[in-house]
């Protein structure tokens, strides 16, 4: 009994110092209770504590964010299916707000607003989470906009050159190429130029947004970046129509932050809104379930705030900061080319130009349906090639006379030689733009057919062999003007015995053609 009497004495002596050493404290833990079920909130009482957009957990793993708060009552918007709660359920406030993972691990993913993984790719392994809601870089943090970047689309790159850093709009009318503008300019983005000099050779990374898209248009997206190589340089977001509105709401705001900590580490990183229209129905829905007083065509107040404090972010930074660049393409959608309803004015003040697609073009089949008119870029001129400005600076406005003298003509008034010439040569540089989905010419390519189109090296060949005529002359600077295209990737200047090579180079091009063409308006 001895021994029995000695290790019970001891384990005795061991809890009773552990028992000393024990501070026994009270916790306080607030648990409200759920007072009101709608179809995307909730209505919790009960808090005396809470921060804005903070995360609140309910039975089940359900989650919420504080997005109304009042003395007495918080307003909450659900991230996941409310079908499993019910009135008199607990809430426990988190102490966090809403924030998502971010890292080199979220490369090749596709995430939902949260940051969970969707593709079936196993989980994520990102060591960091970054609020979604992050304040803008201040003025003295940012720098100019000074590189640019290349979408390889021509009628964009020539005439409405974005730069990186920039905010630029996507307009336009369902199902006319607004998201193929997009995801060109990702791929062309990623891709960088191999082999060329400066910052605008540097590839750089994407993130796609997708707010509010069928399942079917979200995969389509993902399977060209794939199919391009261009996926595992690229963080897919999705919050689909099928989501909740709160997951649609939060989801631009975290592919921000997810390219926020890309930029603070140098990189250019291009993020695409797809779109925003969709973003602000889903937020007009939340105020109106929360019973907020509803303004213009029943959107809140603060509709304009929303979006104007997301693209705020979009920036370059100074290189004590990073260097980093973030470059915002956010889409938004018209209805009968209505440019001027409330959502689209909204972007259009915010942002630093548009791309304004247009319907017409579309069934005329001018693809892409980019209309000049329309479009502008306020900034990315500034970071436009010097060759560029060189060849299609009056681009502008040489095409706005074309169109309008062709609406004339068709009144089958005579013409004198000059309007002629006029009418054969804007003809010229219209099918010059156009352009499959699938083409994205380099910089010295788009330039070289510009040049043939605006200084009428075209004009003696047939429309329908203007495409061949591209095709050529894109071959022949390839090969034998590789230092001239060098220079101009570079961004040297574009001077008079470059220009007078490359004319040289598009006319021995454009030679057999010519002498098959014939007639040029045939």
């Amino acid at each position: 009994m001895g021994v029995f009497d000695g290790i019970a004495k001891d384990l005795l002596a061991t809890l009773d110092s552990g028992l000393d050493a024990y501070d026994a404290r009270l916790r306080s833990e607030q648990i409200g209770t759920v007072v009101r079920v709608g179809a995307a909130v909730a209505d919790v009482e009960g808090f005396t504590e809470l921060g804005a957009d903070e995360l609140i957990a309910f039975p089940g793993g359900l989650m919420g964010a504080a997005l109304d708060i009042d003395e007495k009552r918080v307003g909450v918007i659900l991230l996941d299916p409310a079908a499993a709660l019910a009135v008199g359920s607990e809430a426990r406030p988190t102490g966090r707000a809403i924030d998502v993972p971010v890292g080199q691990a979220l490369l090749g993913r596709v995430v939902d607003g949260l940051g969970h993984p969707i593709d079936e790719a196993g989980p994520l392994r990102a060591t960091e989470c970054w609020p979604v809601d992050r304040p803008a870089p201040a003025i003295l943090d940012r720098a100019p906009v000074e590189v640019p970047l290349q979408t390889g689309v021509k009628a964009v790159d020539a005439a409405i050159p974005i730069g990186r850093g920039q905010r630029e709009l996507i307009i336009g009318d369902r199902q006319t190429g607004k998201t193929a503008i997009a995801v060109s300019a990702m791929l062309n983005h990623q891709a960088g130029r191999p082999g060329g000099q400066g910052p605008a050779a540097k590839p750089g990374l994407c993130v796609y947004c997708a707010v509010g898209q069928r399942a079917s248009a979200v995969a389509r997206v993902i399977d060209t970046l794939r199919r391009a190589g261009a996926l595992e340089r690229t963080v897919v977001v999705v919050a689909g129509s099928e989501d909740t509105p709160g997951l649609q709401f939060i989801a631009p705001y975290a592919a921000t932050s997810i390219a926020e900590f890309f930029i603070a580490r140098g990189e250019d990183v291009l993020v695409v809104y797809d779109d925003l229209t969709r973003h602000a129905r889903a937020y007009r829905e939340l105020s109106l379930l929360l019973r907020r007083p509803p303004g213009r065509e029943a959107y809140p107040g603060d509709i304009f705030y929303i979006h104007s404090r997301l693209l705020e972010r979009a920036t370059h930074l100074r290189p004590e900061r990073g260097g980093g660049s973030l470059t915002a393409l956010p889409i938004v959608e018209t209805q009968a080319q209505n440019i001027a309803a409330y959502i689209p004015t909204n972007l259009i003040s915010i942002t630093d130009g548009q791309i304004y697609l247009s319907p017409v073009l579309f069934e005329k089949g001018m693809l892409p349906a980019v209309d000049l008119g329309r479009s502008v870029s306020r900034v990315g001129a500034k970071a436009q090639l010097p060759a560029y400005r060189s060849v299609a600076g009056d681009l502008f406005l040489s095409f706005a006379q074309f169109e309008e003298l062709e609406v004339f003509s068709r009144f089958g008034t005579r013409l004198d030689k000059a309007t002629q010439l006029k009418l054969t040569r804007g003809r010229r540089v219209r099918e010059a733009l156009k352009q499959r989905e699938q083409a994205r010419p380099a910089p010295p390519e788009q330039i070289a057919v510009l040049l043939a189109a605006t200084h009428g090296l075209m004009d003696a060949l047939p429309l329908d062999r203007v495409a061949d005529a591209e095709r050529a002359i894109s071959q022949a600077i390839r090969e034998t003007e590789a230092p001239l295209c060098r220079r101009i990737e570079n961004g040297e200047p574009f001077d008079d015995d470059a220009r007078t090579a490359l004319i040289s180079t598009i006319r021995q091009a454009l030679a057999p053609l010519t002498q098959e063409g014939g007639n040029g308006d045939a």
